[in-house]
């Protein structure tokens, strides 16, 4: 629940306009909302600037449309993460405005937030195969209202494609680097800029690849300073963190 929400909430106790028991039932719901299969953190707008965010991977397609159901109750927004099309399909039924981004698999229901800032998130992939997950960044760093730069596919066996779009890559104010194979392309980049870069392995390559330990451990051992690491495929992670640093000193 918003603090203008709390704050009309007594508005209206005061005035007369709902009863006393009416609020109370409402107040309940601070600091969270407990569905029996879940707990819905009502507060963490307040605290964090954006609700909570729904990880639909392992929840049924009813749990999950009760959890948005919920959550927009409380909020002007919904963001769900790993979600299917025939998740967005069940959630349109109850909200029909909801948008789906299908590379991304991100399910959004209200409006994109806006940050008042030019600072540029830069979302690099190393490849084709890695555009999904550099696609949640990119669309989470959207939704948290951050205007974002995409640069995919120019991977290290092509390092000339790299070098030609040096300009984009310097301009970025953050740079979230999406790559699988041996994950070679953040350190490469981390020691061409002078601004934070956040490196994603993914579980794309061949065998050798472990699903995406050797681009970890890689990117975990990189030499260039400025390099922070996020779990195997984790572009939401990535997008999140790049959106707390680009909106500082905005």
């Amino acid at each position: 629940m918003k603090k203008e929400t709390i704050e009309k909430l007594l508005k209206d106790v005061k005035d007369g306009s709902i009863a006393i028991d009416e609020a109370m039932r409402l107040l309940k719901s601070l600091p969270f909302e407990d569905l029996g299969f879940a707990k819905i953190d009502t507060h963490r707008d307040l605290r964090r600037g954006f609700p909570e965010v729904i990880f639909c991977q392992g929840k049924s397609i009813e749990q999950i449309v009760k959890i948005v159901e919920k959550v927009s109750h409380h909020g002007d927004v919904v963001m769900a993460s790993r979600a299917s099309r025939e998740v967005y399909e069940a959630v349109c039924k109850t909200k029909p405005d909801a948008e789906y981004f299908e590379t991304a698999r991100i399910i959004l229901v209200g409006k994109k937030r806006k940050v008042e800032t030019q600072n540029i998130i830069a979302v690099i992939s190393a490849g084709t195969s890695d555009i999904p997950v550099a696609e949640e960044a990119a669309v989470t760093a959207e939704i948290l209202g951050h205007p974002v730069e995409r640069i995919y596919d120019i991977g290290v066996a092509g390092v000339h494609r790299l070098l030609g779009n040096r300009e984009k890559i310097f301009k970025a104010n953050v740079l979230v680097v999406v790559a699988g194979m041996e994950g070679a392309l953040a350190s490469v980049i981390g020691g061409l800029v002078d601004k934070p870069l956040i490196a994603v392995p993914t579980s794309v390559g061949y065998g050798a690849s472990f699903d995406g330990l050797a681009a970890l451990l890689s990117m975990l051992n990189s030499c260039a300073p400025g390099v922070v690491t996020v779990n195997i495929d984790n572009g939401f992670g990535a997008g999140y963190f790049a959106c707390l640093i680009n909106q500082m000193g905005k």
